[in-house]
């Protein structure tokens, strides 16, 4: 699904915070940042993975993201333990950008109890409404900001 210029997988689960998610058929979770996410950060430049087998709890930072742009925290959507690192991104992060929903994924958690918590994830529509909401923000910001510099002297 392409909603505003951004690719949104039906086959993934989402989170508000622009982290996608795929559990894979041995139950583990595999996590990345959006096309939206990626999009915002623009070029990114250094990706700080987390240790192997560290305990993350759900909403806990899992990793960090380096961008020309900013430094952008990534949180877990799930508890549960690293059990394997994208070591790719450490020599090009820019996997990210290129394909962030393949090349560019980050890390695979073992989760404690993904079912008692997937009720916090969003799935492809609700994530996409929330995409459309935002990029219908963002225009309405760029619009005043511009009417605003008209106006000045």
């Amino acid at each position: 699904m392409r909603i505003k210029g951004y690719n949104i997988p039906g086959r993934l689960l989402y989170m508000k915070e622009h982290v996608w998610l795929s559990i894979e058929k041995s139950g583990l979770v595999r996590i990345g940042i959006t096309d939206y996410a990626q999009k915002a950060l623009r070029e990114i430049t250094f990706v700080y993975l987390p240790k192997m087998r560290l305990q993350v709890r759900r909403m806990s930072v899992v990793a960090t993201v380096e961008s020309v742009k900013a430094l952008s925290e990534i949180y877990s959507p799930v508890s549960g333990e690293v059990v394997e690192i994208n070591k790719e991104l450490a020599s090009m992060p820019r996997l990210i950008n290129q394909d962030p929903y393949g090349e560019g994924w980050i890390v695979l958690i073992r989760p404690r109890d993904v079912e008692r918590e997937s009720n916090n994830f969003l799935k492809t529509r609700q994530y996409a409404e929330y995409v459309k909401e935002l990029t219908k923000i963002d225009k309405d910001l760029l619009v005043y900001r511009w009417k605003r510099k008209r106006k000045s002297p």
